[in-house]
């Protein structure tokens, strides 16, 4: 394994549009969502550790969540949990593994990925992922993996790419765009130069970081005059002090969307970033009428098309629903047409707003 490849799994989110599974206090990336007997950090750590060694998987995480992380990664070195003090989206994230690694070792070359997708085919993951490291090795490219479409999919981004390949399956980012509705995305799988955006991203930490001082000057500025302090017993107070001066961005909008030494590699492994219920529905088992079922406690009577996941405690029998999402929790049962799930978001802020936090 080469010393100089690293990843940053980023463990910081909500997992909002999963409630009521996924909660504040234990949101999703710590929750075995598909009945795999694996979580999905859990996941995500094991398929990273095939191909970089252990001591060089970070995890930025919220500081609520150290201990989870701790207790579902024995295998992840202590130090390597980075913690944020609030949440401010994936730039400053970024930023500050990158700022850390550049002290420790100022070739290395670093994969930042989310911490609770899935990936069917590990073994083509790690062949883009190791192609990607070896082309940012030496090309001075900030690459984004790009999923083939299989679908038209308004639930994630999409980037297109010029034709003319650059590197082994590398090709030059033309454009950025968010979630499109049906009919733009539909132009989109037609004209089959458009990907799903993975939110998965390598780079040698040097060239990020030279991004930064470019497109994020000011959150740079932060991050330089603190940086002496990583990577010592200061590092905490250290990013106590930057992370309220840092604006709330995304890399894509911060860097990605404005950089010209962009690049994509086209890839088929088996991707879904589990980013909703129907999302999750396509990725387990049905039953001869359709049904999805995570749980071992479940009768389905003349029930067809539905998402249901519920715990082995209670018995749950279910009649007459067609295309519904049941989830039934010690404290909340939710019951949500599926063509309305991406709605949770709302149902949420509006339990927050009559009931307070309890159920959130």
């Amino acid at each position: 394994m080469d010393k100089n490849n690293y990843v940053a799994i980023m463990a910081g989110g909500i997992g909002s549009r999963f409630w009521p599974i996924s909660r504040t206090d234990f949101p999703k990336q710590f929750l075995d969502i598909l009945n795999t007997g694996r979580t999905l950090i859990q996941a995500t750590f094991d398929r990273f550790a095939k191909f970089i060694p252990a001591e060089n998987i970070y995890v930025v995480t919220f500081e609520q969540y150290k201990d989870i992380v701790a207790d579902q990664l024995p295998g992840l070195p202590a130090e390597n949990i980075l913690c944020e003090p609030s949440r401010k989206n994936t730039a400053p994230c970024i930023a500050y593994v990158s700022y850390k690694l550049q002290k420790l070792n100022p070739e290395a070359n670093l994969i930042c990925a989310p911490s609770d997708h899935l990936i069917l085919d590990e073994e083509e993951f790690r062949k883009v992922c190791l192609g990607a490291l070896a082309f940012t090795a030496s090309i001075k490219a900030l690459i984004t993996l790009g999923i083939k479409p299989t679908h038209p999919n308004t639930g994630y981004g999409y980037i297109q790419y010029e034709q003319q390949r650059v590197g082994d399956n590398v090709f030059k980012v033309k454009t950025f765009t968010e979630k499109p509705d049906l009919q733009l995305a539909k132009t989109f799988i037609a004209s089959g130069d458009f990907l799903w955006n993975a939110g998965i991203f390598v780079w040698q930490v040097k060239n990020i970081i030279k991004a930064f001082e470019r497109y994020l000057p000011e959150m740079t500025e932060v991050f330089e005059a603190e940086k002496k302090h990583f990577n010592s017993n200061r590092e905490k107070d250290a990013i106590e002090r930057i992370y309220p001066q840092c604006v709330n961005i995304s890399i894509d909008y911060g860097v990605m969307e404005k950089a010209d030494n962009v690049y994509i590699i086209p890839s088929s492994f088996g991707w879904s970033d589990l980013g909703t219920w129907a999302s999750t529905y396509e990725n387990l088992e049905k039953d001869y009428l359709g049904n999805a079922v995570a749980g071992n406690n479940v009768m389905v009577i003349d029930a067809t098309n539905n998402m249901i996941h519920s715990g082995n405690e209670k018995l749950l029998v279910l009649q007459g629903l067609d295309e519904f999402v049941i989830v039934d929790t010690d404290d909340v049962l939710l019951i949500c047409k599926k063509d309305k799930e991406q709605e949770i978001k709302e149902y949420v802020a509006e339990i927050k707003r009559n009931k307070g936090d309890k159920y959130i």
